[in-house]
């Protein structure tokens, strides 16, 4: 009686499973901690500005240029859309323009991160004319308790941002001294962005709650 022969086959190597970028699961960890920051400093804001208030005293303790922070709050959101249009052209492994400079759409990685610094940069310097304008009203750090409230969030948001920027400078460093563009150099593109995103969502809680909010 014949028996059937029975082929066994290999058995089919299966593809390398995905894994999240430690980089950026590690950048998130950190914006996660660095939203608990401030959430705390708003929540010092709040309770501040309800036993003033409870107090009689009045609220804000200072006159703030609205139409300055419209303007630099607007600078800052639209950095984030350079930022990201910027995010758009490493994905698509272009790092520097490849047509005139007028020519936007046709801009890389280099123009776009160019672009955001200097609009988070005018924001920086626009933050800082304000504070001289407070300072010589009267307002500083000692003041009053609006002014503590005013200059610890907005100040911590200002280095914040100024972090930013030098991760900007230290992303585009990297596209001129090394020869080709990495894997790496992309990931730390695109991590910045993240960050960058982050100081702009915490600035748009910040406009709300200390210039819209009395």
């Amino acid at each position: 009686m014949a028996t059937a022969s029975v082929t066994e086959k290999a058995p089919t190597p299966r593809p390398p499973t995905a894994r999240p970028n430690l980089v950026s699961v590690g950048t998130i960890v950190w914006l996660s901690s660095e939203l608990m920051f401030f959430a705390a400093l708003f929540a010092i804001y709040f309770t501040i500005r309800s036993v003033n208030k409870g107090n009689g005293i009045h609220w804000p303790g200072a006159h703030l240029d609205l139409t300055l922070g419209s303007i630099n709050t607007t600078v800052l959101l639209l950095s984030s859309v350079t930022c990201q249009l910027g995010v758009f052209a490493v994905e698509r492994g272009q790092v520097r323009r490849t047509g005139r400079v007028w020519q936007v759409s046709r801009w890389g990685l280099r123009e776009w991160y160019v672009l955001s610094f200097l609009m988070g940069l005018y924001f920086v310097c626009g933050q800082g004319y304000e504070y001289l304008g407070l300072i010589h009203d009267g307002l500083t750090l000692q003041s009053s308790g609006y002014g503590s409230v005013f200059f610890i969030p907005t100040g911590f948001h200002g280095l914040h941002v100024t972090g930013g920027l030098i991760a900007f400078l230290f992303v585009l460093g990297r596209t001129y001294a090394a020869k080709t563009f990495t894997h790496e150099q992309q990931v730390s593109a695109i991590v910045v962005s993240y960050y960058w995103h982050f100081v702009d969502v915490v600035w748009i809680g910040l406009f709300t709650t200390i210039y819209l909010i009395h």
